[in-house]
């Protein structure tokens, strides 16, 4: 039986899988991730790879934050420091004697719900990331679209739409920008709304807690957040019109956004009728790993 084997580099830990065929788990592993030294990084993902595969030499497939630059393939935007700038592509293929992908973890989250997760019977599938920051990917008939630019899913940096005076000023964006998405559905940005709105610093899963308690002020917090959402899904949805919308990171576990967004987001859709789903992930944490792999499938 066909094996696949994948690593999802996090800034805190390095974590890999060989899938079957059959989409059982053969072998897992998982490793701290050197931060600060290359080539300790380097050695210590080439060994996790060797463990899991015991010699046999499977592709391998990598997700991670960051991407791939286009004018010479070395890291771009990683949180890990010690890969910035590198050539991590060409090293690992040069050390590990086989063919390597690498790809977005937010790709590899939404491969992997597309595969074999919550939207594993739709053709069209975005993945959605709601956690620090705001990513997504995109795949069609089970094949992760990237696109020739490497950037296909990154709408969390795109403005606002339907922006109405209680979202404005437009919020500064580390990319340079202001008024993107993900500084309004980010995990930050919920809790930078809410600050700005009350004056009292809580994080995202604080307010969540404080709404569920019966503050009002909390509530008011998250309703603002579900209209964004809304809004920034439906702009979504105008473009690519999928099947299934899956939310992943740590805000995706709030339950009430699959029960209110899918209220508002027909006010934005240019459709009659709202066919597209918007689901919860099915592999959590694991997402990624498995999407890793599934780059091989």
């Amino acid at each position: 039986m066909k094996e696949y084997l994948g690593v999802d580099v996090g800034g805190t830990k390095m974590a890999g899988v060989v899938l079957k065929e059959d989409e059982s788990t053969a072998a897992q592993a998982q490793t701290p991730t050197p931060r600060d030294d290359y080539p300790t990084f380097l050695q210590t993902l080439v060994t996790l790879i060797e463990n899991l595969d015991g010699g046999r030499a499977l592709p391998v497939g990598i997700g991670m934050p960051g991407a791939l630059s286009l004018e010479n393939e070395t890291v771009k935007n990683s949180n890990i420091p010690c890969v910035l700038g590198k050539p991590l592509l060409q090293d690992l293929e040069h050390r590990l004697k086989r063919p390597v992908k690498i790809e977005n973890d937010a790709n590899c989250f939404a491969l992997s719900e597309a595969v074999d997760g919550a939207a594993r019977d739709a053709a069209v599938v975005f993945g959605v990331i709601l956690g620090t920051g705001t990513g997504g990917g995109l795949v069609v008939s089970k094949k992760l679209w990237v696109g020739p630019n490497r950037i296909a899913g990154e709408w969390g940096h795109n403005a606002l739409p339907f922006a109405t005076p209680q979202d404005l000023p437009d919020r500064s964006c580390y990319c340079g920008k202001v008024g993107c998405i993900e500084t309004y559905l980010s995990g930050p940005g919920l809790a930078g709304d809410h600050q700005q709105q009350t004056g009292i610093d809580l994080q995202a899963w604080e307010i969540h807690e404080a709404a569920q308690q019966g503050h009002a002020d909390a509530q008011k917090t998250l309703d603002r957040h579900v209209q964004r959402v809304a809004k920034s899904l439906a702009a979504l949805i105008n473009v690519l019109d999928p099947d299934a919308i899956v939310l992943g990171g740590g805000l995706s576990q709030m339950p009430h956004l699959y029960q209110e967004v899918p209220k508002y987001w027909g006010e934005y859709v240019y459709s009659d009728t709202v066919r597209t789903r918007l689901l919860p992930n099915r592999h959590g944490p694991s997402s990624g790993v498995r999407g890793a792999a599934w780059l091989w499938k």
